[in-house]
C-alpha cells in the first residue's frame, strides 16, 4: 500500500506526492450548504437511541443508515428497536437503510458480577482461558484458549469497554511478559478502573486463529438478519478477501443476494490486503478504534488518506468512526474532534459512522446534528475540480459508456450550476457512478422496482436498492411505488421534482441534469424545471 506524502514547503503551500496545493487556492464556500449534509451519517442505535419519538429526531437531524451492533444485546433488543425504527421511518416518511455489525473473531473478558476492576499500573495480571475462574484484579478469563500462542513477550495488548463507552479511560494497556502454557501474564501499563459486565481485548499486531465470520454470526444473519432483510452487512475484522468472499457465499445460500458487505477494517491484516478487500467488498469502513491500537498514532492519519482515495477512485462507498467520542458526555465536540470531521470530508469520506455516542450518549440527537453540520461546511471548501481529475486518471481506458457519461453529468451539473443531478435505475449502479465522481450538489436516485425471476418464482425489489443508496454521499433515494415498474422517463422527472421540491432541495427556478439510459445508450440532458409541466 503506497503512503500518501504529505510536505509542507516553507511558502505555506502543501505539497501532495509532489503536485503542489497552495492552501489559498481553495474557494471559499463556491457551493451551498446543505442540511442535513452531502455527506452521510450512520448511527449506532442503542439504549438512548431506541424509541421512536428518538429516532424520528435522528432521521430529521441526518441518520442516513441505522447500525445494530450485536456484539452487544440480543436478537430480541435488537428487533424492538428496529421495529421502533420502522414505526419512525413511516411517520417522518423518510428512508433509512439497516445494517447488521457482526461480532467477528471479537475476544471478550466477561465479568458477570459487574463490580468495577481496580488496576495499578506496575502490577501483574494473568489472562487465562480458563472460565471457571472469577475476574479480578490479577486474573481475566478470555473467551480464547490460543492467545499464549499468538503473543509473544513485549507485545501490546489492549483491554476495557473503549469500544462501547467512547472513552479509552475506561482501558487498561498490558505488556506481556511470558506466556505459561495457555496463560499470559502481563504487566499493567497504566492505572484504570474497568467497570462494565464485558471487557473487549485487541492484542496489537498479533494474527488472532479465530474465523471473521463466526458461528454466532452465521446464526444472526441466518434469522435476524433474513426475517428483516438487511439492507447492509458490517462484516468486522475483515482481514482477507476470502473474508468477504465466504460472506456473500453464505449471503446467496440464504437468498440474501443483494445484500451489500462493507468490510471492516480494523486491524494491520485488513491493512496488509486492504486493494484485495476493496475489490471483493461494496464498500469500506475504516475502524479507527482498533487500528489506532495496531497502528502508531502516527501512521493512523496516512492509512486514512490512502484509504479514502482508493476507495474514491474505485467508486465504493468509505465510512470512518471514531470521530466524535467526547459527545459521549458532552453536548459539544472538541475542537480538534470538528476538525478531524471536517478533514475526514476533504479526503473524500462517504460518511461518518457514531457509536457510542448514539449509542449511549445523553446527546444523540445532537451528534447528528453537530456532525452533519460541520460535514456541510467542510463540503463547501472540497477541492472538487482537483478529486474530479485524480478519479478520472484513475479509470482505465476505453472507459465503459455509462461511466463516462456519468462524469459527463457531473462536469455538466457543475458547469450549468444545477441545483441538482437525477438519475433513474433499479440496481443503483448509476447513483453509485455519479457519486464516484464526488458531485456538489444532490442526486436525486429514482430506483424503480425492478421484476426478478428464476426458475420457480418472480419477485420485485426496489425499496431496498434504494436504501443502499443512503450509504452513498450526496445520493438522495427517490422513494417509489412497487407499481411503477416500467415508469416512463417523463412520470420518472416529475416524480423526482416532486420529492426534491418536498425536501426543499430544488426550486421552480431551478436547473437540473438528467442522466438516464435509453436502450443501449446512456445520455445526459439539461432540464429547466419551469418548463416541466
Amino acid at each position: 500500500m503506497d503512503p500518501i506524502v504529505v510536505m509542507f514547503a516553507l511558502d505555506g503551500s502543501m505539497m501532495q506526492n509532489g503536485c503542489g496545493l497552495r492552501l489559498e487556492s481553495v474557494p471559499p464556500a463556491p457551493v451551498p450548504k446543505f442540511f442535513p449534509s452531502l455527506t452521510k451519517i450512520v448511527a449506532t442505535l442503542g439504549a438512548k437511541s431506541r424509541s421512536v419519538e428518538t429516532l424520528e429526531q435522528c432521521l430529521k437531524a441526518g441518520m442516513s443508515v441505522a447500525r445494530f451492533n450485536f456484539s452487544s444485546m440480543d436478537a430480541a433488543y435488537h428487533q424492538e428497536t428496529l421495529n421502533n425504527l420502522r414505526k419512525a421511518v413511516d411517520n417522518v416518511k423518510e428512508l433509512c437503510a439497516v445494517m447488521l455489525d457482526t461480532v467477528g473473531p471479537e475476544l471478550q473478558v466477561k465479568n458477570p458480577i459487574g463490580e468495577p476492576i481496580v488496576l495499578d499500573a506496575g502490577n501483574c495480571v494473568t489472562i487465562t482461558p480458563d472460565l471457571s475462574k472469577a475476574t479480578s484484579a490479577e486474573i481475566f478469563p478470555l473467551n480464547f484458549d490460543g492467545l499464549a500462542k499468538a503473543v509473544k513477550a513485549g507485545d501490546t495488548i489492549f483491554m476495557g469497554q473503549y469500544l462501547f463507552t467512547g472513552s479509552e479511560t475506561t482501558s487498561v494497556w498490558l505488556e506481556v511478559l511470558e506466556t505459561s502454557g495457555q496463560d499470559v501474564v502481563c504487566e499493567i501499563k497504566n492505572t484504570a478502573t474497568l467497570a462494565g459486565p464485558m471487557f473487549t481485548l485487541h492484542a496489537a499486531q498479533v494474527r488472532i486463529d479465530l474465523p471473521t465470520l463466526s458461528e454466532t454470526d452465521k446464526q444472526i444473519i441466518s434469522t435476524w438478519g433474513v426475517d428483516n432483510k438487511v439492507d447492509i452487512i458490517s462484516l468486522s475484522f475483515t482481514r482477507h478477501a476470502e473474508d468477504v468472499r465466504e460472506l456473500r457465499a453464505f449471503l446467496k445460500s440464504h437468498k440474501l443476494d443483494d445484500t451489500q458487505i462493507f468490510a471492516k477494517v480494523e486491524d494491520f491484516e485488513g491493512l496488509e490486503h486492504f486493494d484485495e478487500i476493496l475489490q471483493e467488498a461494496d464498500g469500506i469502513i475504516l475502524a479507527r478504534g482498533n487500528l489506532g491500537i495496531d497502528l502508531p498514532p502516527e501512521d493512523v492519519f496516512l492509512f486514512q488518506k490512502s484509504a479514502m482515495r482508493r476507495c474514491n477512485c474505485a467508486g465504493k462507498p468509505a465510512i470512518i468512526t471514531r470521530v466524535v467520542d467526547s459527545m459521549v458526555n458532552n453536548l459539544r465536540p472538541t475542537r480538534a474532534e470538528a476538525t478531524d470531521v471536517a478533514n475526514a470530508v476533504l479526503d473524500g469520506t462517504d460518511g461518518i459512522l457514531l457509536g457510542a455516542e448514539t449509542l449511549r450518549g445523553p446527546y444523540a440527537v445532537d451528534a447528528i446534528k453537530t456532525v452533519s453540520r460541520i460535514c456541510g461546511e467542510a463540503e463547501t471548501v472540497y477541492n472538487h475540480p482537483q478529486e474530479f481529475k485524480r478519479i478520472l486518471r484513475s479509470v482505465a481506458e476505453p472507459m465503459e459508456n455509462l461511466e463516462s457519461v456519468a462524469s459527463t453529468a457531473v462536469r455538466a451539473a457543475i458547469k450549468v450550476k444545477a441545483a441538482a443531478i437525477i438519475t433513474y435505475s433499479t440496481s443503483g449502479r448509476s447513483a453509485r457512478l455519479i457519486a464516484k465522481y464526488r458531485p456538489t450538489m444532490p442526486v436525486l436516485a429514482v430506483v424503480f422496482p425492478r421484476n426478478e425471476s428464476d426458475s420457480s418464482s418472480w419477485t420485485i425489489n426496489g425499496i431496498g436498492k434504494a436504501r443502499q443508496c443512503l450509504s452513498l454521499r450526496a445520493v438522495y433515494p427517490v422513494p417509489t411505488n412497487p407499481n411503477d415498474v416500467g415508469a416512463t422517463s417523463e412520470a420518472a422527472l416529475k416524480l423526482a421534482l416532486d420529492y426534491g421540491k418536498s425536501i426543499n432541495i430544488l426550486k421552480d427556478c431551478d436547473r437540473v441534469v438528467v442522466f438516464q439510459k435509453i436502450g443501449d445508450s446512456s445520455v445526459v440532458e439539461i432540464v429547466d424545471i419551469g418548463d416541466v409541466v
